[in-house]
């Protein structure tokens, strides 16, 4: 089971920025959130720990934009919402990635 769970953090890897980006694009969010989200979705081996530097990432290249709002009786939250640049690049992503998954699974058989 160590190991399933190893190569599917693997795999992940390669697409967790389309997966943060792709969230993002539906609403604006904070990283606990977007933690919660993926887990919900099925992605359940992503930890908080590894969405902030891609997030970072993400802003650095100009495909989201940080801001702060407020929270339900707490301090406010850095939330990330999706630039124009953003959303021309998940388009971009969602079509690479629709190749892929085809010819993935014509190798496999599906």
């Amino acid at each position: 089971m160590e190991r399933t769970a190893e190569r599917s953090s693997q795999l992940l890897r390669g697409v967790l920025d389309m997966c943060l980006l792709a969230l993002i694009a539906e609403e604006p969010c904070y990283g606990y959130e977007m933690a919660r989200k993926l887990e919900d979705r099925g992605l359940a081996l992503v930890g908080e720990g590894s969405i902030y530097p891609l997030l970072s990432r993400l802003q650095k290249t100009g495909l989201v934009e940080a801001f702060l709002g407020a929270s339900a009786g707490g301090p406010p939250r850095k939330y990330y919402r999706i630039t124009g640049s953003g959303r021309r690049r998940l388009g971009e992503w969602r079509a690479e990635w629709a190749a892929l998954s085809d010819a993935v699974d014509r190798v496999l058989g599906g």
